[in-house]
């Protein structure tokens, strides 16, 4: 820590301005200094329950070989129990759909100001895995990577555990600062520890960033990229406490789901918000709900935003009756158990179409979430205006859900599992509020409108509710980033048989 300046006694306002920068990762431009979070997210989203188990269980070994024998011996095993035998396709979508969120949230505001602040090459270079780390560097920090490569089976297109040509400890990292750089090396270095020391010492100008529990994190919008899309089960940055107390909890807590919804189940729409209580599940109801058709009459449209699968059911007990829903490729299993009649849509327009307009003429309510899918973040997607032509009768509902230990839906994953996943939670939460109807100048039929403005006004309204903001991403664009595919059925059994 002698050998170079700490990055502290820079004084904000006076800062030199650099052109080509070269950065460790961990504990240099996140404040968190260890990589082992990171490991076990891959761990469980791209291998399974049980290595990222064995991972928790082997991490007092890891720690006691960075501290008295060898930081890259250290790491050489880290990889081996968090990768060898996965396919490369699962830990590079894993990297990609899940990583870099938790990254994100971590990044060290004074250093990464300094290192932003650069206009010419921005390089970080980490002894961490490319394939974990590339794609987080590339699209939120704007930076190259250079990271420990991995061998990989040829024939089995799986990792085997091993490294190629040694992790960047040390030397290892001075020798890939120079083979990027070439003869002109950068004009600022950024460490955090002693094996740093030796890519730093090629650097015009070099500071080391002490630690600081304390330190203060990029606020997610000045990063390059925002986080609107991710997968992954996990909420929480799970550091070795919460992955223990996470794995001690998925026992108890899916029995703890399995008597919230069995004992739910048969119990009427209008006082199952009472018995949520009884088992610990917040419902806040806010708004006008709307009052049950009258004999005779059309149904209305409740227009929700999409938060998860649970969100027509929630939406049905704050009305305190059954509703209908329309739903797109759910399990059989989630349909033959749900409380509320269902219909299928094929994603055929008129066909569609057909079905929901025979649901409200026979004077049936139905919940629609014209986003198509879910999002989780505080962003509502295009709003597809299918909806804004089959009736007048529009009511916006604006959803939030509270889940503090296991998102309940998933791109990747098994979704007849997601309302699990949401019962898992200890204390979960909704909140459902009814918004103003739609008037009838305001609507398609009696008002003339166009669809789609009609569709982008419902959305606008349900994010000034919520305090979300509006996009035009759609499903698509969210199973591309996730899950390198459109997300239709189809083509996903397709895809899944040329693997």
């Amino acid at each position: 820590m002698n050998k170079f300046p700490p990055i502290t006694s820079l004084p904000p306002t006076k800062r030199p301005c650099h052109v080509t920068a070269a950065a460790d990762l961990d504990g240099t431009l996140l404040t968190t200094r260890s990589s082992f979070p990171y490991f076990f997210v891959l761990c469980l989203e791209a291998g399974s329950l049980f290595r990222a188990a064995l991972l928790l269980l082997v991490a007092p070994a890891i720690l006691f070989t960075y501290i008295l024998l060898s930081e890259s011996a250290a790491i050489q095993i880290l990889i081996f129990v968090s990768l060898a035998g996965l396919r490369v396709r699962d830990v590079e979508l894993a990297a990609r759909a899940v990583v870099p969120r938790f990254y994100g949230a971590y990044v060290r505001k004074d250093s990464w100001e300094l290192f932003n602040a650069c206009t010419g090459r921005r390089v970080v270079v980490t002894a961490n895995p490319t394939v974990m780390v590339a794609d987080f560097v590339r699209e939120y920090l704007g930076a190259e990577c250079v990271g420990t490569e991995l061998e990989v089976d040829s024939r089995t297109g799986r990792f085997t555990g091993r490294v190629k040509g040694g992790v960047l400890v040390g030397l290892k990292k001075k020798e890939a600062v120079k083979r990027v750089f070439g003869d002109e090396m950068p004009d600022l270095g950024l460490g955090d520890r002693e094996t740093d020391h030796d890519f730093m010492a090629l650097c015009k100008e070099a500071y080391m960033v002490p630690k600081d529990k304390k330190a203060v994190s990029v606020p997610a919008e000045k990063l390059k990229s925002r986080t609107i899309f991710h997968d992954g089960r996990l909420v929480r940055l799970p550091n070795p406490l919460t992955a223990l107390l996470t794995l001690l909890w998925i026992p108890f807590g899916f029995l703890l789901a399995l008597f919230r919804v069995f004992f739910n189940l048969p119990i009427p729409a209008r006082f199952v918000r009472y018995t949520y209580r009884l088992t610990g599940i917040s419902l806040s109801i806010n708004g006008n709900p709307p009052p049950a058709p009258s004999p005779g009459s059309k149904g209305s449209l409740l227009v929700c935003n999409h938060r998860t699968a649970l969100d027509p059911i929630l939406v049905s007990i704050a009305l305190g009756r059954p509703v209908y829903c329309v739903t797109y490729s759910v399990s059989r299993l989630s349909t033959a158990i749900s409380p509320i009649p269902s219909v299928s849509l094929t994603r055929d327009r008129a066909t569609d179409a057909a079905r929901i307009s025979a649901l409200l003429d026979k004077g049936h309510d139905v919940v629609i979430c014209p986003e198509g899918t879910t999002c989780r973040e505080p962003f509502l997607l295009r709003f597809s205006a299918l909806f804004s032509e089959l009736s007048d009768r529009i009511i916006p509902v604006a959803i939030n859900v509270r889940q503090g230990t296991f998102f309940a839906s998933t791109v990747r994953g098994w979704k007849f599992l997601d309302p699990y996943f949401f019962y898992m939670n200890p204390r979960p939460g909704y909140e459902i509020t009814f918004l103003e109807p739609l008037r009838e100048e305001e609507t398609c039929g009696k008002g003339g409108k166009d669809p789609i403005e009609v569709a982008n006004h419902v959305q606008r309204v349900i994010a000034t509710a919520l305090g979300f903001e509006c996009t035009a991403l759609t499903r698509k664009d969210k199973y591309m980033k996730l899950g390198g595919n459109d997300g239709k059925v189809e083509n996903l059994k397709s895809l899944k048989k040329s693997e």
